[in-house]
């Protein structure tokens, strides 16, 4: 009896203890859920204040200085962003020719074409952004004869691009973004 009574009282503090537990996660979890319902009704308040501004011409809310302001810092980040795609595709085709220039270069002696005609690694990263801007849901392109080997190499070796973890011949661009 004085066995079972210790293992019972053992059995008990035990209980006590993990009913301890128990009650502190329970006060976490209330306070957690409390927080986010405060930030709900923040978010849900933001956004109807959002509505009404966005129901108004912009005219009304900013005086017309600071619109043409914003209109002329968006065209000087467009004109940025055009010069920018600009120099990285004269960087690749510098670089990184289409391969079949690569090619003849370093191999005069073999004169037989590609089956398929190969693209080029600025046509690869072009697929591979367009792919990830249009389904960010899924980002994944599939890996055909069309794209040269030592150009996937590249991108995978420097973190470009990652295979997907189930297919190796499908890949994305790295979410640089986040």
């Amino acid at each position: 009896l004085q066995k079972v009574k210790n293992d019972l009282e053992m059995l008990l503090s035990t209980v006590r203890v993990k009913n301890k537990q128990l009650d502190e996660e329970l006060k976490r979890e209330q306070q957690w859920y409390e927080e986010q319902k405060e930030l709900l009704n923040t978010v849900t308040k933001i956004e109807e204040e959002v509505k009404t501004q966005a129901e108004q011409p912009p005219t009304q809310s900013l005086n017309t200085k600071e619109f043409d302001e914003l209109k002329n810092k968006v065209l000087k980040l467009n004109i940025y962003k055009k010069e920018l795609l600009s120099d990285l595709g004269a960087f690749l085709d510098e670089h990184f020719p289409p391969p079949e220039k690569g090619e003849n270069k370093k191999k005069k002696k073999c004169s037989a074409k590609p089956a398929v005609e190969l693209i080029s690694l600025r046509e690869i990263i072009e697929i591979l952004i367009n792919k990830m801007v249009s389904t960010p849901h899924d980002p994944y392109i599939t890996i055909n004869e069309s794209f040269w080997p030592p150009y996937i190499e590249v991108l995978l070796r420097y973190g470009v691009a990652l295979r997907h973890p189930e297919d190796p011949n499908r890949m994305r661009l790295e979410a640089f973004h986040k």
